[in-house]
């Protein structure tokens, strides 16, 4: 039989996925705003009969009625598409763009070029810790719109300069193996962007943004539409055969693909090497705000890793979870839910290395007062079909 779908995490992140509960944001405020922001498609989401929640000072859908464990089948089976317009935007076009981006975030845009999107992180100065993990559109020559979390765009905007355009558009990440068929009912150019790539597009007349990016593990496309025109993009899509869905299925979806969220695997405190994501660390272009600290931590291996636990049974994990080898405390669970895919509670957490813990090892996860069987396990627990 089975369970019935799992509350979600409830966080902040944004290229995160979970929802704050309103204890971590007691006033609604983000980006130095004193009112819950809205998304232009809101009242597309009441009429669809969504559940609303707050999130990182935004009011985005939890669920649609068919429920989170229908959305993410559908995001691993079909296709579905999520409004991530809490997502920040920062536009940073003036003649340094390159450079200023180059010393203040972790990876080496020279990696890249126009056209293609980065994965990268802003890090605390004084100590490596992950202040924002962020992708990068790189739209045109001098022209970079920088995407953080939605709690944190005006520290983000505050670290680079540019201007906060987040109002202004919507974006729609349609996610999922027939993501790309469906899309291309609506426009062929946005469907075509092939991987991290982007594009601009017109779409009736309006000039859009494509990027082959998303927060799934699967396939699929964000969609930056002007915020006049976002709700009939939007209605067009769905009227292809998509399902909306909610931060709820976000979340298990990045759980299962082992992407981390911002305030469970990031934030104060954890470096990208802890979380195991050196590789957005670009050494070879030089000196970056927070490389500093990171050498001595690269030079001598981090005190404690990310890694994936598998529960042995259906339980759902859940973050701030114990992990034990035999009665040891050797760490604790940053993230966990149910795996509709797997049908077994999964998770993430940082275990110390001195434990030299390997995949595949038996540990117990102590949940609430209950020892629940487990294994470490490599990441992703669900490899999707991209």
């Amino acid at each position: 039989m089975t369970p019935p779908a799992p509350a979600p995490t409830l966080d902040a992140g944004a290229n995160s996925a979970s929802v704050v509960p309103a204890s971590a944001n007691p006033t609604g405020a983000t980006n130095g705003a004193s009112d819950t922001l809205h998304s232009p498609l809101e009242d597309s989401h009441v009429e669809l009969g969504a559940k609303l929640v707050p999130f990182g000072g935004w009011t985005m859908p939890l669920a649609y009625p068919a429920g989170t464990m229908a959305e993410h089948r559908a995001c691993r089976a079909g296709a579905v598409a999520f409004d991530v317009s809490h997502l920040g935007t920062v536009r940073v076009d003036t003649d340094d763009a390159f450079d200023l981006l180059q010393s203040e975030l972790t990876n080496d845009l020279r990696k890249i070029a126009p056209g293609r999107a980065q994965y990268t992180h802003l890090l605390d100065a004084s100590d490596g810790s992950v202040q924002d993990d962020i992708i990068v559109w790189w739209v045109a020559q001098d022209t970079f719109d920088v995407m953080p979390n939605a709690s944190n765009t005006m520290r983000v905007r505050d670290a680079i300069g540019g201007t906060d355009v987040t109002s202004t558009r919507a974006v729609i990440a349609v996610q999922g193996p027939k993501a790309r068929w469906h899309l291309a009912k609506v426009s062929t150019e946005a469907a075509a962007i092939g991987r991290f790539c982007v594009t601009d597009f017109s779409w009736r007349g309006h000039k859009c943004t494509a990027a082959g990016t998303g927060y799934t593990g699967e396939d699929g496309v964000e969609c930056a539409i002007p915020a006049d025109v976002a709700t009939s993009f939007w209605k067009e899509v769905l009227a292809t055969g998509v399902l909306p869905a909610g931060l709820g299925a976000r979340d298990t979806l990045r759980l299962e693909a082992g992407l981390p969220l911002h305030g469970h695997e990031l934030g104060p405190g954890i470096t990208p090497i802890q979380a195991g994501l050196g590789w957005v660390l670009g050494w070879k272009k030089g000196t970056f705000r927070g490389s500093e600290p990171l050498l001595a931590e690269r030079e001598d291996g981090p005190s404690r890793l990310l890694r994936g636990i598998l529960a042995d049974g259906r339980q759902p994990l859940r973050d701030g979870a114990v992990v034990l080898d035999d009665s040891s405390n050797i760490g604790i669970m940053t993230s966990g839910n149910y795996s509709p895919v797997l049908e077994r509670g999964i998770g993430m957490g940082f275990v110390d290395t001195s434990t030299r813990i390997e995949d595949g090892q038996g540990v117990t996860v102590v949940l609430r007062g209950r020892s629940l069987p487990a294994h470490i396990v490599s990441l992703p627990f669900v490899r999707g079909r991209q």
